[in-house]
């Protein structure tokens, strides 16, 4: 296994120089084990943040020094899932309508975690919204792959069918191909003279070297709450923003919230507008994970440039192209994009290990934020970069190293994880980071200050 082709990916798209006496790495054995290079995915996108981080250090003076690459740790953060513990229960990853229906032609997968989208499923496909998972197996059986999609998409839903890799490349993949990793823009407004990203003194790798930094976190699930969530871990001040209307699932909060405040804010009310753009003026970075038009009070304040320099960054699951407003989740794409059939048997569609997509873009977003930060200084343009979920795995499945008879993943021991009162959670895989500075709070119960 070697990091080193996404680390070159990521260096390309960035500008960047990464070296090569940076990191050491550890014997992988059978963590992440997949027919797909996943290690590789996974140790790639921390060692780009890594990288990121000595840049950054570099840049304010700072000391650095060589990273060691854990798998043990890396393999707990991104099962973060499986390795989660409440009151000694482990937690349930999806729901009952979620996962892999054989339908007419095929197979279709399914995402109805939250209230709101299993709602939208049963309503696409005609159903009671207390269907049993049998019938609504039998309602997707008499269907095409294709009218299932079709239905979901125009019903907001989420489902798609499960495509080979072939297949895939013929349709919408053909534009993240093309794409690069991370997609950076610089805007026309400029940085302010009063920077917080600089430290005012040298503050050590394991101290926090975001000291300073704030950052707007308005992301759900696990993509975006990952890059914010080390964000937070490097010393930055995050402030998640939420929805009131909108419900947050216990165990990733709890996961992926720590070491961040988390506030609700109603965008559609003129009072959270109105708190809205007393926040923007202090925040550093501005980390957003919608789709393009679901959170148009953002984007309204963001184009009205109330913080000159401000670096905005975003995950999508699409990307550019003919899907860029359809809803996804890592399993989604992992079946549209004919990972899950890879990964499968001739009988049913397969899995990577983990939510290895959205981990590593979380991880590269992280890393583009900090070289943003490290690249800015007064009179420097404002930085949008933007990440997506079926780029990172355009990446995955453009790599070598493929293993046609993979022997079966392991998860590491249970030294990986920390417990908290009753929560039991993986450790950062940051390896020279023992835990994040603080368990996750109760979600959206914080005032909505970066102070």
């Amino acid at each position: 296994m070697t990091f080193r082709p996404l680390l070159a990916a990521y260096d390309r798209a960035l500008g960047t120089n990464s070296g090569t006496s940076l990191f050491t790495e550890g014997e992988w054995g059978r963590m992440l084990s997949a027919r797909l290079p996943v290690s590789s995915l996974a140790a790639g996108s921390v060692a780009a943040l890594a990288a990121a981080v000595d840049r950054f250090s570099m840049a304010a003076g700072m000391s650095t020094g060589p990273w060691h690459l854990s798998p043990e740790r890396i393999t707990a953060s991104f099962s973060g899932d499986r390795m989660m513990r409440i009151a000694g229960a482990p937690v349930v990853g999806f729901a009952e309508l979620s996962g892999f229906f054989p339908c007419a032609d095929g197979w279709i997968r399914t995402h109805a975690n939250y209230p709101h989208h299993r709602s939208a499923l049963t309503a696409a496909l005609d159903l009671d919204p207390d269907v049993s998972p049998s019938s609504f197996a039998d309602r997707v059986a008499a269907s095409t792959g294709s009218d299932i999609e079709n239905r979901c998409c125009s019903h907001s839903a989420i489902a798609v069918y499960v495509r080979s890799e072939a297949q895939w490349k013929s349709e919408a993949g053909m534009v993240t191909d093309a794409d690069p990793l991370i997609h950076t823009v610089h805007r026309s407004d400029h940085v302010a003279f009063d920077l917080r990203a600089a430290p005012t003194c040298a503050v050590p790798r394991k101290e926090g070297p975001l000291r300073g930094v704030r950052v707007l976190d308005f992301t759900r699930v696990i993509a975006g709450p990952v890059a914010t969530r080390v964000l937070a871990l490097l010393g930055a001040t995050v402030l998640r923003v939420d929805s009131p209307r909108l419900p947050e699932i216990e165990w990733q909060h709890l996961e992926n919230g720590q070491g961040k405040r988390t506030t609700l804010l109603d965008l559609d009310s003129g009072e959270g507008v109105d708190a809205l753009h007393e926040l923007l003026p202090l925040a550093d970075v501005v980390v957003t994970g919608y789709r393009p038009g679901a959170l148009n009070a953002l984007r309204t304040a963001l184009e009205d440039a109330v913080s000159p320099g401000i670096i905005h960054a975003s995950v999508s699951a699409w990307g550019p192209g003919p899907w860029y407003q359809r809803r996804g989740f890592d399993s989604i794409v992992q079946a549209a994009t004919g990972i899950a059939s890879i990964e499968g048997t001739a009988e049913r569609p397969g899995a990577l290990p983990a939510q290895v997509l959205d981990h590593s873009t979380g991880y590269l977003l992280a890393a583009a934020i900090v070289d943003g930060l490290a690249a800015r200084e007064p009179g420097s343009a404002g930085l949008d970069v933007s990440v997506s979920l079926a780029r990172t795995a355009a990446w995955l499945l453009a790599a070598d190293g493929r293993s046609p008879n993979p022997v079966s993943a392991e998860l590491p021991p249970v030294t990986t994880t920390s417990l908290h009162g009753t929560i039991r959670a993986a450790r950062p895989a940051l390896a020279e980071y023992q835990d994040y500075a603080a368990p996750s709070r109760p979600w959206g119960r914080d005032e909505p200050s970066l102070l």
